[in-house]
């Protein structure tokens, strides 16, 4: 067992990708945590204030109440749908749970114009009767694509990884596990973009993996089983004392996968008896911060450069066993980190690197029910909740509410920034606000 006691920690982030035209990824929303997969908008300045009468640059339907936080690159918006072909009357077998769909839904992407909203192209990529039903709170559609720049990728799990260029012209599809959600709870866990791999986390009540398809051919690059149950969070990609690795979370373990064979290179237990990961990883200072994913979630600073089995070695930094998040993945923001309690609307912030408490379970007055995940621009901090209410707050270790604004809508996506725009992705519209 070999231990590292400072390890070089970079998030793999889109430096090395670019677009064909030079843009820069730290402009945009490459993918649903952003360009830095941490929930930061390095370039983002989004009003603070805004409601339906105010700093709406645009507000478009959609065609579904799906969870998909939209991606953005250049002028356009990418989200995944999913639309019923006829009345949808799952059977209720439990009143959390819809059971025996029996109607087909057609699974498409929709790319929108960034100054209008207007549809651009919309594709089917695949119409079917799901083979099985999901959670009241979720959708058919809580994936999010990735791009980067020059592609989009969209994993529909059951219904397969999809990749087509900025324009709309299909470029390749291929085959997924058709899971078994614990529960029938649904599928989530949107696809990881390493190098020249896109990476899907296939973990259900079956024979789980996590593949890596070639970003440019759709072919499998590597596969590796995994011994989980469902899992719902989207692998994180660093770059660790020089090689990369990509990180998935699960009721059992975390694991570090060498990026380019699959090799497990280290794993961290969780805690026992959960239901799977839903929050994903974000990393820095040396660390990746996971949650164990049910009510009970414990957040876990794991320390990076180590190998083997490493949860008997102290590897565990520090951890929160009050108020760590269901849901909602954390915010890494500077030297805080930021994340609600559980889906309640009660936020906490630690100094990442030494798991000191700057603040504990401060009450978001006015929000209720947060299963978005908070972003941060310009000194800010942006958390949506299931009512419409996105409160912002002042980013630092004072506690400050800055605002709290109310749109029509609810928002389970988690908000997206892109220099001066807001973007939220609630049951019924997609909102740009932006000053008026």
């Amino acid at each position: 067992m070999r231990v590292v006691q400072t390890a070089t920690v970079m998030i793999v982030s889109w430096i090395a990708v670019g677009s064909a035209h030079g843009e820069s990824p730290e402009d945009y929303w490459p993918t649903w945590r952003g360009p830095n997969f941490n929930g930061v908008a390095t370039n983002g300045n989004p009003p603070i204030t805004w409601s339906e009468t105010n700093n709406i640059k645009w507000k478009v339907k959609m065609p579904d109440s799906g969870e998909c936080t939209p991606v953005v690159w250049g002028n356009k918006i990418f989200i995944q749908t999913a639309v019923p072909l006829g009345q949808e009357h799952g059977e209720e077998t439990e009143p959390s749970l819809v059971r025996n769909v029996t109607v087909p839904w057609r699974f498409g992407i929709l790319c929108l114009d960034r100054e209008t909203g207007e549809t651009l192209w919309e594709r089917i990529v695949r119409e079917e009767v799901p083979h099985e039903g999901h959670h009241v709170f979720t959708s058919f559609s809580s994936y999010s694509p990735v791009t980067d720049g020059n592609h989009v990728w969209a994993s529909f799990g059951s219904r397969g990884l999809h990749c087509y260029d900025l324009d709309g012209n299909h470029q390749w599809s291929t085959d997924l596990v058709k899971l078994r959600a614990f529960k029938a709870m649904g599928e989530g866990g949107s696809p990881a973009l390493a190098g020249d791999n896109i990476v899907v986390l296939q973990d259900h009540e079956g024979d789980s993996k996590i593949s890596a398809f070639n970003k440019h051919t759709g072919e499998l690059s590597w596969e590796t089983d995994r011994d989980e149950g469902t899992t719902w969070a989207t692998p994180l990609v660093v770059t660790v004392n020089g090689s990369q690795q990509i990180i998935a979370t699960g009721a059992r373990f975390v694991r570090g996968y060498d990026a380019t064979t699959g090799e497990v290179i280290w794993k961290c237990a969780v805690q026992l008896e959960t239901s799977g990961a839903i929050a994903s990883p974000v990393a820095g200072f040396g660390k990746v911060f996971t949650t164990s994913g049910d009510h009970r979630s414990i957040l876990k600073a794991i320390q990076l450069g180590l190998t083997g089995d490493v949860t008997d070695l102290n590897a565990v930094a520090w951890q929160d066993a009050e108020g760590a998040p269901y849901v909602s993945t954390p915010l890494l923001y500077d030297e805080n980190i930021y994340f609600v309690q559980g889906n309640r609307a009660s936020l906490s912030c630690y100094k990442a690197d030494t798991g000191t408490p700057v603040y504990l379970a401060q009450r978001l007055e006015g929000m209720k029910d947060v299963f978005a995940s908070p972003v941060g621009a310009a000194g800010r901090i942006y958390i949506a909740d299931r009512r419409g209410n996105v409160l912002v707050m002042k980013h630092g270790d004072t506690f400050e509410v800055l605002a709290t604004n109310t749109l029509d809508d609810a928002f389970d996506a988690s908000p997206v920034i892109v220099g001066d725009e807001l973007y939220l992705k609630g049951e019924g519209y997609l909102y740009c606000i932006a000053v008026d």
